[in-house]
């Protein structure tokens, strides 16, 4: 198929004298004076191979070859302008598409809030949002299969990301309604040390993994894992059943199940940390977009 060689200055000429059929207004409408814009309609004539307009002294009007160009120079006009004004949304960080990953407990805590805030401020842009642990939001974000991740407990350094700190929660003791410790307002770590334990696998989040056993081991304890799961909920659930017990962060309350048991830590302030990550060379504007967004 040939590619035709218009120059869009023609074709805004063409489309203006189209809509006054009067030389001397559509000069004035594009700001310039009338043989400019007649030397353009007889470029574009030429182009064409055919007359566009008819001149008499009673007016000007078009002839059937411009008729027919006349939707499709409208239509060029219109997509290039919308194409403009999108790669301008796009490059100033007001539209586009932000892929971003999360832990599924902060679906409890911070993501509600901050996707609500971030779709009031920019409409246009489209969220991609897929749940993942920590360990394959770290892929992922390497992979660059996601823009953003809000994961928990993020390693001490990995290179080629940035990390901020969104939140820290404290950790609550996870029981079945019905264990002895259930009656009290809040445990001990180390009156854990004999039931069995309910946790994430470590691969799926290691530094969260080690923060929870790192607190057994202040206590003066191995934790004796009975089972492990993927998902908070899941961990919950094991729990009601009476499998074992757990620590998990605060958030997780809400999950409301009743056959379970929620119980601060204490003493101590024993907090686990949330944390969004992004890329450091990521060009893309929504990542800054959304950073400012979470303040």
């Amino acid at each position: 198929m040939e590619r035709p060689e218009l120059p869009l200055q023609q074709l805004h000429a063409f489309v203006v004298l189209a809509e006054e059929l009067h030389f001397g207004h559509a000069a004035a409408r594009l700001g310039i004076t009338q043989p400019p814009l007649s030397q353009q309609i007889r470029r574009l004539e030429d182009t064409v191979g055919h007359t566009l307009f008819t001149r008499a002294s009673r007016g000007v009007g078009l002839t059937p070859a411009g008729r027919e160009l006349l939707p499709a120079a409208r239509q060029a006009l219109t997509g290039l302008a919308d194409g403009l004004a999108a790669a301008r949304a796009v490059g100033g960080g007001l539209a586009g598409r932000l892929r971003i990953g999360f832990a599924a407990s902060l679906a409890l805590t911070v993501l509600p809030g901050l996707l609500r805030t971030f779709r009031e401020r920019f409409p246009d842009v489209r969220l991609d949002i897929h749940e993942m642990t920590t360990a394959p939001q770290l892929a992922a974000l390497h992979d660059r299969a996601i823009d953003v991740g809000l994961l928990r407990e993020p390693p001490a350094d990995e290179p080629g990301l940035a990390f901020r700190t969104v939140l820290t929660e404290p950790f609550v003791a996870v029981l079945p309604s019905g264990h002895p410790l259930a009656a009290q307002r809040a445990v001990r770590v180390g009156q854990l040390a004999d039931s069995p334990f309910v946790l994430l696998p470590r691969e799926a989040g290691p530094g969260l993994y080690d923060r929870i056993t790192g607190l057994c081991a202040e206590a003066g304890f191995t934790p004796r894992l009975a089972q492990h799961a993927v998902e908070w909920q899941t961990v919950c659930a094991l729990v009601e059943t009476g499998l074992g017990v757990s620590l998990a962060p605060a958030g997780i309350r809400r999950l409301r199940l009743k056959g379970v048991a929620f119980r601060g830590i204490g003493p101590g302030a024993a907090r686990t940390r949330v944390a969004v990550a992004w890329r450091r060379d990521d060009p893309n504007p929504l990542v800054a977009r959304l950073l400012a967004a979470m303040g």
